[in-house]
């Protein structure tokens, strides 16, 4: 269930315990189109943001925003070397094209995880490939052909990689959740 879902699901019960039928029957309504839309598992609309490298946000044809962050790829916080880099890389390949949003999860902040390729290019891919992502270990299932991407990047010394040992996004959350 997506964010704008669960608005909905709580206008229902809203509705509900205030016994208007006709926002009962209304609400229902919306709930089910918003389900059916979803429920083929993609998501197709213009990139309208880029938050950072691995998270954008898509407008679909019913002008609803979808956050999705690419899945099999962390890429660098904004904070760290090559944050706006990598940024700027995904705002390259994405930002104000066309995309289409293979679902595959959704994270523990609410948003959509998904396969992304924008006007034809695959974006998840093409950020471990040019070195301004790692592949994320702890959700790499399916994504395990990014290994090899990633450590030609290594190997080539592109983007994050001149560093020789650069800091994976992972760690270094852990490390400034523990400083706070």
């Amino acid at each position: 269930m997506d964010v704008r879902q669960s608005k909905l699901v709580n206008r229902l019960i809203s509705a509900v315990l205030a016994k208007n039928y006709v926002k009962i029957v209304l609400v229902g309504i919306a709930i089910l189109l918003s389900v059916i839309a979803t429920a083929d598992g993609n998501i197709s609309g213009r990139v309208v943001s880029v938050a950072d490298g691995d998270t954008l946000t898509v407008l679909d044809a019913e002008y609803q925003q979808h956050k999705v962050r690419l899945a099999g790829m962390d890429a660098p916080e904004k904070a760290m070397p090559f944050g706006q880099v990598s940024k700027q890389k995904l705002a390259e390949i994405c930002f104000e094209k066309q995309a289409e949003v293979t679902i595959v999860n959704t994270d523990r902040y609410g948003r959509t995880v998904g396969d992304v390729v924008c006007d034809g290019v695959h974006a998840n891919e093409e950020m471990v490939k040019g070195g301004y992502a790692w592949v994320y270990r702890h959700y790499d299932k399916g994504f395990e052909a990014f290994y090899p991407l990633e450590q030609e990047a290594k190997d080539a010394k592109l983007g994050l990689w001149v560093d020789p040992e650069p800091t994976p996004p992972w760690q270094w959350r852990r490390a400034h959740r523990l400083k706070d």
